[in-house]
């Protein structure tokens, strides 16, 4: 599928951009080599009439991005969490990308919901809304079940959009390779990886089953939080093209007016947001990755409902703990602490002086506790952070920018409802109890006791683990014929990954 039939999409896209005003801005943001700038003005420039004209109410970004159409929308969205990949400003303009399209016939979504689920629409549902959202991958209907009486959600995706995705992504890919092909520089940007890191958010997406597994594991982690909900799954009634939730009424948490004149607390609201979110994080490890004003609403009893789940992020305890005692840290302005974490988590080479790096760290933090608490962003610390880690070698970690990402949609949701909010105020008891519970002698007990449990599982194969290396060590393998780069390139990174494991048993034994 990857073949030359794909220039033809090449050059309606670099058309597109160009008839638009974004070639220009993303090759920047990116800092495109050169080479591969020239190669995309030649697809583009000689091809412009052909382009897209978009919305020139738009930024040039989302406008070329929204005129081509609902992979392109998606693409853009995604990017949008990668900072790393097309800058602070680029990421910034793609994160308001607008994801309204022309939605699809009401009947052609009944045919769907009948063919998903084996039912006969009308029979169970008694009433079935015109579409009241529409996005790129599929569209929402108000619907009533008829046993119950019950209003749901029915989220419908859209005729042939795998299809269409399929093509577009098999067109992505072949961009990619061109790309690391004619300019052998710009791989540090890794175009395959991003485009694969693309397929897999995708393809997960166009399976309604698994953001309905997502919908359904957030509310279970979040049951028990007060003042915040997620609508039950309705999964007798969730396929693969269909999802069903219970509607949710409220107000959305970006009309501000509209909250103050129904009576809620806009101030309680927006700290209720950045502690449920850093609640989310820490405790549980999961977390809405997508929490714009657009995703929650305000319940009539002032509880927040959280709504669409196809972007979640998930952090391993290892990771929580090291962000938990980083964020600590600053609080305290312990930046000796800090430096250390990440020297212990080996975010930084060790080769690197520790000393240094925390004064890089408190240039860091003084200049930000020294604002206005309503200037105070932890967004804008974590991107500092990253700015300085990567000036001591520290590799770029996905989950934690995706981390970072939401921390600044959940910052400007927060203080679009309360704009005086000190979010260090507002984080501290949540960091603050995470520690007390996850770092120290409770959690190393704890740490002890999960160890024995996984060591008990080997209990009855340790003595045959044992004799199998002694008898490799005893006999070993001839030595093989030199093998070539590539081979032992493969081998180095296999080698390195069993040392790793050969060290964790040894800590366990």
């Amino acid at each position: 599928m990857r073949g030359p039939h794909n220039i033809l999409r090449l050059i309606r896209t670099g058309a597109t951009f160009e008839r638009t005003g974004a070639m220009r801005l993303v090759l920047e943001a990116m800092d495109a080599p050169p080479s591969l700038r020239v190669a995309a003005r030649v697809l583009g420039w000689p091809f412009k009439w052909l382009g897209y004209k978009g919305d020139p109410s738009l930024p040039p970004a989302t406008r070329a991005l929204t005129a081509l159409g609902p992979a392109y929308i998606k693409f853009g969205q995604i990017l949008s969490t990668r900072p790393d990949v097309v800058g602070e400003d680029m990421a910034l303009q793609l994160r308001v990308l607008q994801d309204k399209l022309p939605p699809f016939s009401t009947a052609e979504a009944k045919k769907t919901v009948a063919q998903e689920l084996g039912i006969e629409v009308d029979d169970v549902f008694s009433e079935f809304s015109e579409p009241v959202a529409a996005a790129s991958i599929a569209q929402v209907h108000k619907a009533r079940l008829a046993d119950t009486g019950e209003e749901v959600a029915v989220k419908v995706l859209r005729p042939k959009i795998e299809q269409a995705f399929r093509k577009d992504i098999d067109a992505f890919y072949f961009a990619a390779r061109m790309i690391e092909t004619l300019a052998p520089t710009a791989r540090r940007l890794r175009p395959m990886d991003v485009i694969a890191h693309f397929e897999g958010v995708v393809l997960g997406e166009l399976d309604l089953r698994l953001e309905t597994a997502s919908a359904a594991e957030f509310a279970a982690n979040t049951a028990n939080d007060m003042g915040f909900s997620v609508p039950d799954v309705k999964w007798f009634l969730s396929s693969r093209r269909v999802m069903t939730l219970e509607w949710a009424e409220g107000i959305p948490s970006g009309e501000v007016a509209a909250l103050k004149e129904a009576g809620h607390d806009c101030n309680a609201i927006g700290e209720r947001i950045l502690s449920m979110f850093l609640s989310h994080a820490l405790r549980d490890g999961y977390f809405h990755a997508d929490m714009h004003q657009g995703n929650l609403k305000v319940a009539p009893n002032g509880d927040l409902i959280a709504l669409d789940f196809g972007i979640m992020g998930r952090i391993d305890e290892y990771t929580r703990r090291v962000y938990a005692e980083i964020l600590f840290g600053f609080i305290r302005k312990d930046y000796k602490r800090i430096a250390e974490v990440h020297f212990e988590a080996g975010y930084v080479p060790a080769d690197r002086d520790v000393d240094e790096f925390a004064r890089a760290l408190r240039a860091v933090g003084e200049p930000i506790f020294g604002m206005d608490a309503s200037k105070i962003s932890m967004g804008r610390l974590l991107s500092y952070l990253f700015e300085v880690t990567e000036r001591f070698g520290m590799e770029t970690r996905t989950e934690l920018i995706l981390l970072q990402r939401t921390m600044v949609v959940v910052e400007g949701v927060s203080r679009s409802l309360n704009p005086h909010i000190n979010i260090w105020t507002t984080a501290r008891p949540i960091v603050e109890t995470y520690i007390a519970e996850n770092v120290g002698p409770r959690a190393l007990i704890r740490d002890m006791v999960h160890t024995a449990r996984v060591i008990s599982r080997f209990g009855p194969r340790l003595p045959q683990l044992a004799e199998s290396l002694l008898i490799a060590k005893n006999n070993p393998a001839p030595e093989p014929a030199k093998p070539s780069l590539a081979s032992r390139i493969g081998w180095m990174a296999a080698g390195g990954g069993l040392v790793g494991v050969g060290l964790i048993l040894a800590q366990l034994i």
